[in-house]
């Protein structure tokens, strides 16, 4: 099966009915699932577009962006990721570290960095197709662990001129994973080695042998509610794609626009995160670190404060809606009597 979108605004109305149509009841240790009895494959054809804007699905821009550096900087530490997500630590052994970090894994976890073998294969041979990252660890087949990779390797393909990639992936959980989070994580890790490679981003592909939904999550029920046609009544499926609705304030920003430096960047961030540098990658300092800043001003009940440096600190893009959207809807009064300015 064969899903083509352009981002996962798109491409979420298109799985939802998929799973409804087509899944099948499959237990598994975290609960009910509706699985799609086969591999799907879901190929984003702009995939820099990587942000997911819907209010059901409610995605915490903060922390998707914050975990796709995290991996890029090859940490495994829970203390990072928790500041974001404190639930995080109940997929630690120790509650220190991750045994399947996905970053540690590209960067350190076999000796070398992955990162910088497929970019320097990729720039001696254009037609390369032995350009993959490995993920998965053979030692996770006896190894006893809360925390074993979802996606197993990443293939990387230059083809009319543009970096392709590929992700497999054995256990997809629509909704939190396959068009939430891994879409900002691989796409993300596709612009830098792109990036570094000197060619713009193509296609990225999805391959998600068990894609499913857990029926007890109550965000499959209101997306449900929401996306589903029925093809019998005639109505049309929602459809909303932001990035073309709403252009002037919904784009991509540039990711990477000093690859030398980016992943020594990625590392000190995460060491600091409002540390005083002179980031070359200005993703850093207009917008990871008043990310950085207006999450933790949110945590700490300010939600205003975290709006106003949202609007005042961060660069237009994607993120800085995805982050006002998401803050303003954790507010106690109603949007229209925020002031205009967010």
């Amino acid at each position: 099966m064969h899903c083509k979108s352009d981002n996962p605004n798109t491409v979420l109305p298109i799985g939802v009915n998929m799973i409804i149509d087509r899944g099948v009841k499959q237990e598994s240790r975290n609960g009910p699932t509706l699985e799609i009895p086969e591999p799907v494959i879901t190929t984003y054809r702009k995939p820099l577009e990587r942000v997911l804007l819907d209010d059901v699905r409610d995605c915490n821009p903060f922390f998707h962006y914050m975990e796709s550096i995290w991996m890029l900087a090859g940490r495994q530490d829970t203390e990072f990721l928790t500041k974001f997500v404190p639930g995080m630590s109940d997929f630690s052994d120790d509650g220190l570290i991750f045994n399947s970090a996905y970053g540690y894994r590209i960067r350190h976890h076999f000796g070398f960095d992955q990162f910088a073998a497929v970019i320097d294969m990729l720039k001696k041979d254009p037609d390369t197709r032995r350009a993959v990252i490995q993920i998965w660890d053979h030692q996770d087949l006896h190894k006893e662990s809360k925390d074993y990779a979802c996606n197993t390797s990443m293939m990387f393909k230059i083809r009319n001129g543009k970096l392709n990639l590929t992700v497999t992936n054995r256990s997809n959980d629509m909704i939190w994973g396959a068009y939430g989070a891994n879409v900002v994580h691989f796409s993300m890790m596709q612009e830098y080695v792109a990036a570094a490679v000197g060619v713009p981003v193509g296609v990225y592909n999805q391959v998600s042998d068990s894609l499913h939904v857990y029926t007890n999550n109550p965000k499959w029920k209101l997306l449900s509610d929401k996306y589903y046609h029925d093809p019998i009544s005639g109505s049309l499926p929602v459809s909303y794609n932001p990035y073309e609705d709403r252009p002037t304030e919904v784009f991509p920003h540039q990711l990477v626009e000093h690859p030398s430096t980016f992943l020594q960047e990625c590392e000190r961030f995460c060491d600091d995160p409002l540390g005083s540098y002179n980031f070359y990658n200005r993703t850093f300092s207009s917008v990871a670190q008043p990310m950085y800043l207006a999450y933790t001003m949110h945590k700490e009940g300010n939600v205003y404060g975290a709006l106003n440096v949202v609007h005042s600190s961060m660069m237009p893009c994607d993120w800085k809606v995805a982050c006002t959207e998401w803050l303003k809807r954790r507010t106690p009064i109603s949007k229209s009597k925020f002031p205009n300015k967010w």
